[in-house]
């Protein structure tokens, strides 16, 4: 009778000490990057069509595509690795006050949710908090990976909604925004599909450091 050993886990050498990837630090990095496809999909499809398709029954849609977006989002911003946990809950923070607003507005407009924002660009006050979440992903992607399209998706988000928050921005360019926003955040969820999955879990061994200065400072 033979005995089946155990694969040895892979050490690695952090800053502060070795560690190792666990079978659930994986599946949460797999958790992460499937939010972040499916809020890809759901906005890209939204997005073409509000700009490719003018039929008033596109309006109704959109609802169901964003509360897609919304929720894996959410799942995305729960189970990203981010060192700053200061930074981490308040992207959570940003991301629980958008979609509370979003809540808020769906219920209490006559109009599609999609139609009150738009039409109502003051109510980007507590709707874009989401996108301020969603930054804040681009942002961290983009420190960490330097990829080309998270920094190009760090301003041009902030652009559009400001532009159209303040009534700024032609429709033809908000279109143009909104187009390669659309594409690059695709891009951007497909790149991450084919990125080695310890790249996402990150260092643990500075976690394991800021958790323990955390506890010392208790």
């Amino acid at each position: 009778m033979t005995t089946q050993t155990l694969p040895v886990p892979e050490v690695y050498q952090g800053q502060f000490g070795e560690f190792t990837i666990t079978q659930s630090d994986r599946t949460g990095v797999i958790i992460y990057r499937t939010g972040l496809m499916i809020a890809a999909l759901s906005f890209a499809i939204g997005s073409a069509l509000v700009l490719f398709n003018n039929s008033p029954s596109v309006v109704s849609t959109l609802t169901p595509l964003y509360v897609c977006f919304l929720l894996a989002l959410g799942v995305s911003l729960f189970t990203i690795h981010i060192y700053m946990s200061l930074l981490h809950r308040m992207l959570q923070l940003f991301w629980a006050i958008g979609t509370i607003a979003s809540l808020i507005l769906a219920l209490s407009s006559s109009q599609p949710l999609a139609v009150a924002v738009y039409n109502q660009p003051i109510t980007l006050f507590g709707v874009g908090f989401i996108f301020v979440a969603l930054t804040g992903i681009y942002f961290k992607e983009a420190f960490c990976f330097n990829r080309l399209e998270t920094k190009v998706l760090t301003p041009i988000v902030p652009l559009l909604l400001l532009g159209h928050l303040v009534g700024v921005l032609p429709i033809q360019w908000e279109s143009i925004l909104l187009g390669i926003w659309a594409v690059l955040f695709l891009v951007f969820a497909l790149r991450k599909t084919v990125q080695a999955i310890p790249a996402d879990i990150g260092d643990k061994s500075v976690f394991a450091y800021l958790k323990e200065q955390r506890l010392a400072k208790v």
